[in-house]
């Protein structure tokens, strides 16, 4: 995504209500989260909990970041290098259940702020993410919400994909599937039959039939391919998430 792709403030505003009802859902999940909990492990392999948490800090503070960036157009101090991540998880993650749920909250605390201040023209800003994609500053909300939505499933606490908002699966479902495509992902056709979308990637590979959360739950490597139906053998989906490709959003 290379191009400064306008947004009506409405859909701003749209994609800002969702990013908090993903925030508050999760937090009423992490509100009775306990000090045992938080250092058992999540469903990601090599995760505990309290690593799922401390990332979604951070990644908050990173949008942070760039929304600052393209609010005021001067870097608000030192930005992370690509080793700190990794840093931050080590350190974070031990912490205990309140201490890290009160990180998390501040850093998306911090991150509403400054997108209530961003001026209309500002949301069109190109910001670059640490992994190199470039994308107009008001797609880092929807970024957000995805990491939101999907480490969320990921705490294991009762969050499951089959509770995906079915608003945000149509749209995360839309983007990666421009995305497969743009990457020649040899799947023919998947089919979301509670949503009543259908997507074509390719002239061959199988199609693919199944609910919307389960077919985002496999191509975003958190399973769902038993709960799907295919013609033939499902290829390994690419690693995700897949870069933005021009009218995500």
């Amino acid at each position: 995504m290379s191009d400064n792709i306008a947004i009506a403030p409405s859909d701003v505003a749209h994609a800002l209500d969702g990013v908090r009802s993903s925030a508050a859902r999760l937090g009423a999940t992490l509100a009775s989260m306990t000090d045992q909990q938080a250092c058992q492990p999540s469903a990601l392999a090599g995760w505990s909990r309290g690593h799922v948490v401390t990332h979604l800090a951070r990644s908050a503070d990173a949008y942070h970041w760039m929304l600052t960036l393209a609010r005021t157009g001067a870097e608000p101090g030192p930005r992370a290098d690509a080793a700190a991540p990794d840093r931050a998880l080590g350190e974070g993650a031990v912490r205990g259940g309140a201490e890290l749920v009160a990180d998390l909250r501040a850093g998306l605390d911090r991150l509403f702020d400054v997108a209530a201040a961003m001026p209309a023209e500002r949301w069109t800003t190109l910001v670059t993410a640490l992994a190199g994609w470039r994308h107009p500053a008001w797609f880092t909300l929807h970024r957000c919400r995805r990491e939101l939505e999907t480490h969320h499933a990921d705490l294991d606490l009762g969050y499951t994909s089959a509770d995906w908002p079915a608003e945000y699966v149509t749209w995360a479902l839309d983007g990666t599937m421009s995305a497969l495509a743009a990457q020649h992902f040899a799947v023919a056709r998947i089919d979301a039959e509670d949503l009543g979308r259908s997507w074509t990637l390719s002239t061959t590979g199988p199609h693919v039939r199944g609910s919307g959360h389960a077919l985002l739950a496999w191509l975003a490597g958190r399973g769902g391919a038993s709960r799907l139906r295919s013609d033939l053998p499902l290829p390994a989906p690419p690693r995700w998430p897949l870069p933005p490709v021009p009218g995500w959003g």
